[in-house]
């Protein structure tokens, strides 16, 4: 082997730690990091409330309700009522009360896209496979002066996201999402940061949205996560309205509400914390 030669295998040889790890191993990492699959497993229910800061800096307050079989309940409540999304595994609905709706209606093309993502109990990043997910490496690049693995993750429905992982601890602190609506391309970007432990699994605090290319952010950062609480199944099934039910007279036009935004998977971007070792 010429001396040319040598100094290439070598240099590539060295390379390989950051560059040129492959999916799985970058996942294995990823899993390592932020508790392991018997922990996340143990968990079978996540509840997560906190507050939506909107643009304008409107606030509301948020609760989300996971649960085993891809089930998801999200409320947002302002001014005294509370708009519902929410979706069983099989269907999804959302009660808009801002004008004085009660009744529940179906999602929109956009909003059962996004709380199809949400109720992905474990994320995309976990048991790809068996979900008929695509992953691959696209490149390495920097997020915020960060050092950053890019995943690209395909979905069946042909959703498409960019899972920016730090180098360090291997989490995401970026996430850029493309979806194609009614014909229309949508593309957001989501800073995730200040990972905290719930049950032995390591969970972003805080999300920042905004769409691409715009300054406008939303925020949402949670107070609290808590995991295993009992959930009825109930709550995730659409509400059976009856004639005798009462409704509320309709708002002024003058004071009506924002629509509840729809949650992708959005405090300050903090950076991720490494558990500690046991």
């Amino acid at each position: 082997m010429s001396r040319t030669l040598m100094l290439i295998a070598i240099f590539a040889l060295f390379s390989l730690p950051v560059s040129a790890q492959t999916v799985d191993e970058i996942l294995a990492h990823y899993l390592k990091t932020i508790g392991g699959i018997d922990k996340i497993q143990a968990v079978q229910t996540l509840r997560r409330s906190g507050k939506y800061v909107g643009g304008g800096g409107f606030e509301a307050v948020i609760t989300q309700e996971n649960k085993r079989g891809n089930s998801v309940r999200e409320e947002f409540s302002l001014q005294g009522m509370t708009a519902i999304n929410a979706y069983n595994g099989k269907t999804a609905w959302k009660i808009e009360p801002w004008n004085g709706k009660k009744d529940p209606e179906a999602l929109g093309e956009e909003e059962m896209r996004s709380i199809l993502q949400d109720s992905d109990f474990d994320g995309p990043l976990i048991n790809y496979k068996q979900k008929g997910y695509k992953i691959e490496f696209v490149g390495m690049d920097k997020f915020e002066g960060t050092d950053t693995f890019k995943l690209k993750v395909t979905k069946p429905n042909g959703d498409v996201y960019i899972y920016y992982l730090d180098t360090d601890y291997y989490v995401p602190i970026k996430i850029d999402t493309k979806r194609m609506v009614r014909g229309a391309e949508r593309e957001y970007e989501t800073a995730l940061g200040d990972y905290k432990e719930v049950a032995g699994w390591y969970l972003p605090y805080s999300l920042e949205t905004n769409v691409k290319g715009s300054q406008d952010k939303s925020k949402i950062v949670y107070e609290k996560i808590e995991a295993n609480v009992p959930i009825d199944d109930k709550r995730f099934e659409t509400p059976v309205m009856t004639a005798t039910q009462e409704r509320p007279a309709d708002m002024d036009a003058s004071k009506k509400l924002p629509k509840k935004p729809a949650q992708e998977p959005p405090s300050e971007k903090k950076p991720p914390v490494k558990p500690e070792s046991n």
